[in-house]
């Protein structure tokens, strides 16, 4: 018997359905192709990919530099595992090193695995050079805050959604709420080792913190020896028009997590960012990963970043998302409750009498548009930084009808 190759969208959703976890709501829409900002379906439709793959498709799809880089390593060798050293590591590290200003990185591979990362690091620079006791360090979070879902990043998610059914929880987590620096100020203890928190908050609905917040957090940390942790994993390298969201407020991590774009969507890389005295308190076994800084990963990975300097797409980001912000404030919808974002990562907010931001997404998917909601109200934009005005009119001339539709 011959299997049966190509199927129809409902055919590959109900094929997934019946044999794939279902943990995601995507819309009905299956991918086959992609190019630049632009994607295809299976049955050749052709859509404006307005999600990036949640930022981690910064530089485009199929970016034909990045690809090049990861085929040529991958003729050659995929992985070693850190139980030897490769010849891709080092200039990945430098590169990533170089343009951000730190000392040292650590690379895993998602999102999760860094924050994890940073998050180890933080208890262990607590026990042996802050003086915590064995055991009772505390880190800080923020309500609104998203930065995974394994046991331990849920374990500080403030949704209760996200934490059912999975307990026990990791314990040595508090929430400070967001945007409140006195609320943040009431949480620190003697045993306070970090926080963790997002210059925007993506998942959470885009949202922009009080102008200064950021330095406020920064100079509380310095204040009470706190490490400051930025996860930059969804705003970092250039989404905001920056190559972190927190230089807006030129304000300095102690670390800083990224993942997502750092491979443009080839290949899942991740890491950690840190001066030298705060990385060299990881030894030989405190941390690793199988594939973190693998050969293939450190390829892409350069590549990937190389790409985001000699395009200009941090600066292109931070014109084209002051276009694109312009645009949306100045539609006159009574849906639309606020726009809010920097650069190229937006969140158009909807009154609750809306209906729900996911029938906007369906609609504008059916005028070869792809977007997702959050947060129920929240329409999240965040085109690859290669877009142009051109095509944000193109997107507009559909987004603007929707957006007023009953």
């Amino acid at each position: 018997m011959v299997e049966k190759i190509d199927f129809t969208s409902q055919e590959y959703i109900e094929l997934e359905a019946h044999y794939n976890a279902q943990n995601y709501h995507p819309l009905d829409v299956v991918l086959e192709r992609g190019e630049g900002i632009w994607v295809w379906d299976v049955e050749g439709n052709k859509y404006l990919d307005f999600l990036s793959a949640y930022s981690a498709v910064n530089q485009g799809h199929s970016h034909p530099r990045i690809l090049q880089a990861m085929v040529e390593q991958a003729s050659k060798l995929p992985l070693t595992s850190r139980a030897f050293y490769n010849n891709r590591l080092p200039a990945f590290a430098q590169k990533l090193c170089t343009m951000s200003g730190y000392d040292k990185m650590l690379p895993m591979n998602s999102g999760a695995e860094a924050v994890e990362t940073a998050l180890k690091l933080a208890r262990k620079w607590g026990y042996e050079v802050k003086g915590v006791p064995d055991n009772h360090a505390e880190i800080i979070a923020f309500t609104g805050n998203f930065a995974g879902r394994t046991i331990s990043l849920i374990s500080f998610s403030p949704s209760a959604k996200y934490k059912k059914h999975f307990g026990p929880l990791t314990p040595g987590f508090k929430l400070a709420t967001y945007g409140d620096i006195a609320s943040l100020e009431a949480q620190i203890t003697e045993h306070t080792v970090a926080l963790i928190i997002e210059p925007i908050q993506g998942e959470g609905g885009v949202i922009v913190p009080p102008e200064g917040y950021l330095k406020k957090v920064r100079d509380l940390c310095t204040e009470h020896n706190i490490l400051m942790i930025a996860d930059e994993i969804q705003t970092g390298l250039g989404r905001t028009g920056q190559l972190f969201a927190s230089d807006w407020d030129d304000v300095r991590p102690d670390m800083i997590t990224v993942g997502k774009a750092l491979s443009g969507g080839f290949y899942p890389v991740s890491a950690v960012l840190a001066d030298a005295p705060l990385m060299d308190l990881f030894r030989p076994g405190d941390h690793g990963s199988t594939f973190g800084g693998n050969p293939l990963g450190a390829a892409v990975a350069t590549a990937a970043l190389t790409v985001l300097e000699d395009e200009n797409l941090i600066a292109n980001a931070r014109e084209m998302g002051a276009y694109l912000m312009g645009c949306l404030q100045r539609i006159e919808s009574p849906h639309i409750k606020a726009v809010r974002g920097k650069g190229l990562l937006i969140g158009v907010e909807l009154d609750e009498a809306a209906g729900g931001a996911r029938r906007f997404c369906e609609a504008l998917k059916g005028v070869g548009l792809l977007c997702k909601e959050t947060h129920g109200t929240v329409i999240r934009f965040a085109p690859p930084l290669t877009i142009t005005q051109a095509d944000i009119d193109w997107a507009m001339a559909r987004i603007e009808p929707i957006l007023m539709m009953t």
